[in-house]
């Protein structure tokens, strides 16, 4: 018969130890190598985040700006000056590919054009023009900086997925995560190269992978909402970092503290 106010569970087993009280079954060496990766990935991210608000995000920007500003190009051009005027080129539709499928969705058209260009086109989502396009149609296909931006027949027009977009937003929102990121990896990474073998309740598991979802989570509905709505990009970090992201992780932190003080002296004991 279990003894009353043992503390011990059902037919004398102790109560559950959460993970994170379990003795560690990596060795130091193992855990140091998993801190200096994490670091690594965080430098890497890091990097990344740079090259996006750096590198990625003005370009789009000013190849947006560049194509607002482009004209159709006059009758007598030179090949330099054809390279930023609006071109008007005939073209040929050899095969169509419609194909809705969820993240393996295609949505393409082979055009003949020689001795200009011949290749596949591809676009954003079947209509309103290549739903209608059969072989031996004879489309328009207006070109800028040797990309074919617009396809059309008579008064219709696609967009392909090459005509530049004002559509910031999203890598500010990538380039937001992959900066927040690094700081979270950094932080796990440290944590472990100073010799936390994983006993405590701040591990990845615990409050790593939470984090990185809220991470996630945010970001992508920052980013989708200031682009619905058209915002400027720099809405993206501005909010989504002081205003959204920060308190979440920190209640999602405080959640786990308060967590650890129920649990964590019971599991000791």
């Amino acid at each position: 018969m279990t003894a009353m106010g043992t503390g011990r569970g059902t037919a004398g087993m102790p109560p559950p130890v959460p993970v994170y009280a379990r003795p560690a079954r990596r060795s130091p060496a193992w855990t140091r190598f998993t801190g200096a990766l994490l670091v690594v990935l965080s430098l890497i991210s890091a990097l990344t985040c740079r090259y996006v608000f750096a590198t990625w995000l003005p370009s789009d920007v000013e190849r947006y700006r560049d194509y607002l500003a482009a004209e159709p190009c006059p009758a007598h051009t030179t090949a330099a000056e054809r390279e930023d005027c609006l071109r008007a080129v005939p073209f040929t539709v050899v095969d169509t590919e419609v194909k809705s499928a969820g993240k393996s969705s295609k949505y393409e058209a082979t055009l003949h054009g020689a001795p200009f260009w011949n290749g596949t086109v591809a676009f954003g989502n079947p209509g309103p023009l290549l739903e209608q396009l059969r072989p031996g149609d004879r489309v328009t296909g207006t070109v800028w900086r040797g990309d074919i931006v617009v396809v059309g027949k008579g008064s219709v027009r696609q967009s392909t997925s090459e005509e530049p977009r004002d559509e910031p937003q999203m890598a500010a929102a990538i380039g937001t995560f992959t900066g927040m990121l690094a700081v979270l990896g950094l932080g796990f990474g440290v944590r472990r190269l100073a010799g936390s073998h994983g006993r405590d309740p701040f591990t990845w598991r615990t409050l790593g992978k939470p984090l990185f979802i809220t991470m996630v989570v945010v970001c992508a509905v920052v980013g989708f909402t200031a682009l619905r709505l058209d915002s400027p990009w720099w809405v993206v970090p501005a909010i989504s970092v002081p205003a959204v992201s920060v308190p979440a992780m920190a209640y999602a932190a405080w959640l786990f503290y308060r967590y650890r003080r129920h649990r964590w002296p019971a599991a000791r004991s």
